[in-house]
């Protein structure tokens, strides 16, 4: 799970980068697409997170 969350992170955080350029060219369904993956994948790493710690805990 901690490789996932590393991943999941990283994706997260390239959607913040696409919805920060979708808004520079006006791109309203870059803009759609690119924060609804922000959001899914941030609140996922979130949650995993808030519930094992970091790093995650064994059991």
């Amino acid at each position: 799970m901690n490789l996932l969350m590393v991943i999941f992170g990283l994706v997260a955080i390239l959607g913040l980068v696409g919805t920060v350029q979708s808004l520079k060219e006006k791109s309203v369904l870059g803009i759609a697409f690119n924060f609804a993956t922000f959001a899914v994948f941030g609140w996922f790493v979130f949650m995993t997170i808030l519930n094992q710690g970091f790093p995650p805990s064994l059991h």
